[in-house]
């Protein structure tokens, strides 16, 4: 097996291939010169190919697992790989860890045991794979020899393990080892905990051994979402995979917060979509070629390679559709590539993620979302960190809604703003118990509001596109007395709280105008901003674009001078890279606003969802940016046409005036880094 430790390639497809023991033929109609050349057409360079799937089944000769029943094609994977290999399109391979419905037939001792009711539990007649216990070290062996024989029989240069989860697992292994680690099982947090124990040590063992004898071998566990816990969580991964279907169920705000994450973890990634018009499992789904083209330009614009989930039909053969769909988005990449390698982004702006305080949901905090939100709508470039990283890299620190602050975290971000950097705090973040702030704010909490929801008042002070008059709040508020800070707005209340015994209208009480405020609700003090409710997750939740104009206007007076200033509308995207070791910088934008066009997608336990769309996107242009740059740029140009694009020197700022664009476009500034 030979080392290679290469960076991740930028055009690839994730084949998945979950395929029952009641359907025949399995490969029959595979054709290896049809697969590589359909492959080759749509520009793909890499594709992750299956071993063993949910089903349990393997799809080569194994000695450790179970071939499928009705597999036509004795090694229907080493043809694969041997043919891909030939065309050099590299082929990670994939197999399922936690579902393996064979072996959860077969070792029913090894099913997980849900303390809640959940979809890793599921009854027998329930249509769905049972999830296996990686507690039970008997697994965890045969997972490790089924990789170590995959590793040494194909030339691969890389492992996919699929799902590593934490079911809240209480069978008889987990109850033992929490009482053996102290953890209470009737405690939600301890089980967590174990899951996660559990987890890392099945991931250390597995890298360890896998390490030792294929040292440049790929390795990867997915948990469907990239979880911002710090880097030691990573300490066992060659690099990172992040799964985000737009329509899917992750929707499109997920992926940005999770590439801004990533990016500061020093490992190379790939963002996972779909070409599903839904998810993963849907067989004769199509997503619209503009939405790919838009998420593939978006995955490069925020640092990371590109992946499309496909799934195989059981006989083996390739769809064209597919793949015709998926051409037009990595054509574009293919160009883009030499503005991508070694691009990192320009970030002024930095958000403490949320998550890493309040660890245990499956996706992106509610807050961290609604920041990302926010600051892809204002333009502003970010990056997510968590509390590990250099504050110092940055000009604003956002601690989004609910950040507890510590006497280290304290110290730290008293430093950093001692030396100019800028906060802007929300609702409970940097909040002791007693009502004071962990950093020096100028302001006291008196506790929650009383009103919910109640009334901002005197916004138009705070910007411009605020309202005159008072506009609710989705969300409770602090009560806050101004020490030595600068009250830029103000809470007020409602008449009352709706209630059986007096309500009034559809909703909730109007503004009592001559109530009493209930305390500030914007306020600055030198470098640190605050507003007095949870704006973040708020946004979020509500999509008030009133919301994310408060947060503008106190980020106009922390950071008045941005990275980036363009006239594209809100939806429209935006990143600045530097390549370093050419000279120069390139400016990505974007516009390919999705739409909920479906409003009952069925989603777990029986629940439904919106869907969210990208079709038919227009060209936009002319469109006019301001980018402020270390040196004035020697030429300017549209990294994809090589066409010229005239700028004018203003101080440190350059202006460009693009004629139009569709999609995306890629500015290059050279002579500029």
């Amino acid at each position: 097996m030979p080392a290679t430790n290469k960076p991740l390639r930028y055009r690839q497809i994730h084949l998945d291939f979950h395929t029952s023991e009641h359907i025949p033929g399995i490969g029959s109609a595979f054709d290896a010169e049809d697969f590589v050349s359909t492959l080759k057409r749509a520009h793909v360079d890499s594709i992750t190919v299956f071993a063993k799937c949910h089903h349990g089944w393997s799809y080569y000769p194994t000695k450790v697992g179970a071939p499928h029943p009705n597999l036509a094609r004795p090694d229907l994977l080493g043809d694969m790989v041997r043919a891909l290999n030939a065309a050099d399109i590299e082929c990670p391979i994939y197999i399922s860890v936690q579902w393996d419905e064979r072996n959860a037939r077969i070792h029913p001792e090894w099913r997980v045991r849900s303390a809640t009711k959940n979809g890793f539990d599921p009854d027998q007649l329930t249509a769905r794979w049972h999830t296996l216990c990686l507690n039970h070290k008997a697994y965890r062996e045969e997972l490790l020899e089924q990789a170590r024989e995959v590793a040494r029989r194909y030339e691969t240069p890389g492992i996919f393990f699929d799902i590593i989860l934490t079911p809240d697992c209480v069978c008889a292994e987990c109850l033992a080892t929490m009482e053996e680690h102290g953890l209470d099982p009737e405690n939600p947090a301890d089980r967590l905990k174990n899951d996660e124990w559990v987890n890392e040590r099945f991931r250390r063992e597995t890298s360890a051994a896998l390490r030792a004898e294929f040292p440049g071998l790929r390795v990867f566990y997915n948990c469907g979402h990239i979880h911002k816990q710090g880097p030691q969580r990573f300490a066992t991964y060659s690099h990172l995979e992040l799964e985000s279907l737009p329509t899917g169920g992750w929707g499109y705000d997920h992926f940005p917060s999770s590439a801004r994450y990533a990016a500061t973890l020093g490992l190379d990634f790939v963002a996972h979509t779909g070409k599903f018009h839904t998810s993963w499992g849907e067989f004769g789904g199509f997503k619209h070629p503009d939405a790919l083209e838009f998420e593939a330009a978006q995955m490069v614009a925020l640092g990371s390679k590109c992946l499309v989930g496909d799934q195989l039909h059981p006989d083996g053969s390739i769809n064209p559709d597919t793949y015709a769909s998926i051409a037009p988005a990595y054509a574009r990449i293919e160009k883009l590539e030499p503005y991508l390698e070694g691009a990192k982004q320009v970030s002024d702006v930095a958000v403490l993620t949320a998550e890493y305080f309040h660890p245990g949901g499956a996706r992106n905090h509610a807050a961290d979302d609604g920041a990302a939100q926010m600051l892809l709508e204002m333009h502003l470039p970010f990056d997510v960190i968590d509390r590990s990283a250099r504050f110092e890299t940055y000009r604003l620190l956002i601690l989004p809604d609910e950040i507890p602050v510590d006497a280290e975290l304290a110290g730290r971000l008293d430093a950093y703003v001692r030396q100019g950097g800028k906060l802007l705090l929300s609702g409970k973040s940097g909040l002791h118990p007693d009502g004071g702030f962990a950093v020096d704010a100028g302001i006291r909490s008196g506790g929650e509001v009383a009103f919910n929801p109640s009334y901002l008042r005197g916004g138009r002070k705070v910007d411009a596109a605020l309202t005159q008059s008072p506009f609710v709040m989705y969300g409770v508020g602090q009560a806050i007395t101004a020490t030595d800070a600068e009250v830029l707005a103000e809470i007020g209340p409602s008449y009352f709280n709706r209630s059986y015994k007096h309500f009034s209208s559809h909703q909730h009480a109007p503004d009592d105008p001559k109530a009493p405020s209930l305390g500030a609700a914007v306020t600055l003090k030198g470098g640190v901003g605050y507003i007095a409710y949870p704006v973040f997750s708020m946004y979020h939740a509500m999509g008030q674009p009133l919301y994310r104009y408060l947060v503008r206007g106190l980020i106009d007076r922390l950071l008045p001078d941005r990275p980036v200033v363009t006239d594209l509308p809100s939806s429209g995207r935006v990143t600045l890279t530097r390549q370093a070791g050419q000279k120069r910088h390139i400016l990505h934008l974007l516009y390919g606003a999705p739409q909920v066009r479906g409003k009952a997608v069925p989603a777990s336990e029986g629940a439904v969802r919106v869907m969210e769309m990208i079709e038919d996107i227009p060209a936009l242009g002319p469109v006019t940016a301001s980018v402020r740059l270390p040196r004035p740029p020697t030429r300017v140009y549209d990294a994809l046409t090589g066409q010229d694009i005239p700028f004018s020197n203003e101080g440190d700022r350059v202006e460009v005036r693009v004629p139009g664009f569709r999609i995306h476009t890629a500015l290059v500034f050279e002579g500029t880094a």
